[in-house]
């Protein structure tokens, strides 16, 4: 009986491979393109919610963003089902930075039935939008560093991805201060409190949003001296380029190890640098060996 349970094993096995490379890696087209889906449905996902926190657009179209937040959240939770699947420890993903960024995402809208108001933590998807390093391969800009013009553009890269991280922290402290604050505060929905979040980190401070309790005090001081430290990091951005042109640094991959889920591998690498199991190869590849 052993020789009729091998087909299917291997046969299992295979499809588990190539899920986990359209899953898990950005190199190959159909990877490429399934990570391209996802950005696209984490960011129509944040809009809904955002959408739903306006009272004048909620009330018109309740129903129909009530409908499509579900329908998102299914396509998660599917995409999140199919992680655990083609990996080969479950637990280690589930446990790791993406996979609990992955469940959380998920959770609030089936706890919203249960609890009124926490359907608002699905903001947190916005850590998601955090795979766009693995799409665009933002790491190999790292370790470019040969003339100015080089330098520059590594900048420019390297700062885009910086504003988008301060939209992330923008997006989730305009979502803390919505659940802090009152509408009495002026803070009468996520995306007005996205702008006072916008106005305190640049230390702007028009004074036309203000917290009132103690606890958006605090929220807020944290966020006004975290201002301070992001204007200075595009200008430090800049200079570093500009000092390590001489540099030379080995450019990396989008590929994660099927063991470990360990990223950030050099491109030429066979093994992982973390666990050293050897790294998945593409299917095309694989039939170009063997033909």
């Amino acid at each position: 009986m052993k020789w009729r349970r091998d087909p299917i094993q291997r046969a299992d096995a295979e499809w588990r491979r190539r899920l986990y490379i359209i899953i898990f890696e950005a190199e190959t087209p159909a990877g490429r393109l399934f990570d391209v889906v996802l950005l696209i449905i984490i960011l129509l996902s944040i809009v809904v919610v955002s959408l739903e926190s306006v009272a004048s657009i909620d009330s018109y179209f309740h129903t129909f963003l009530q409908a499509l937040e579900w329908l998102l959240t299914l396509a998660f939770t599917v995409e999140y089902t199919l992680r655990l699947l083609c990996v080969r420890r479950p637990l280690r993903y589930a446990l790791s930075f993406f996979g609990l960024v992955d469940l959380l995402s998920i959770l609030p809208t089936y706890l919203s039935l249960v609890f009124t108001g926490a359907q608002s933590l699905l903001m947190i998807r916005t850590l998601r939008l955090l795979r766009v390093f693995r799409v665009l391969k933002l790491a190999q800009f790292m370790s470019e560093a040969q003339t100015l013009v080089g330098a520059l553009r590594a900048s420019r890269s390297k700062i885009a991805v910086f504003l988008m991280a301060v939209l992330t922290l923008v997006v989730i402290s305009g979502t803390l201060m919505y659940l802090v604050e009152s509408d009495e505060s002026g803070f009468t929905s996520i995306p007005r409190s996205m702008y006072w979040a916008i106005v305190t980190m640049t230390t702007v401070g028009y004074g036309d949003i203000a917290p009132r309790t103690a606890l958006g005090q605090f929220f807020a001081a944290l966020l006004m001296i975290s201002g301070y430290a992001i204007i200075a990091v595009p200008t430090g951005i800049v200079s570093a380029e500009l000092v390590n042109t001489s540099h030379n640094r080995p450019s990396l991959s989008t590929r994660t190890c099927s063991h470990c889920a360990v990223e950030g591998h050099e491109a030429e690498a066979n093994y992982c640098r973390h666990c050293g199991n050897p790294l998945e190869v593409a299917p095309e590849e694989v039939s170009r060996d063997d033909a």
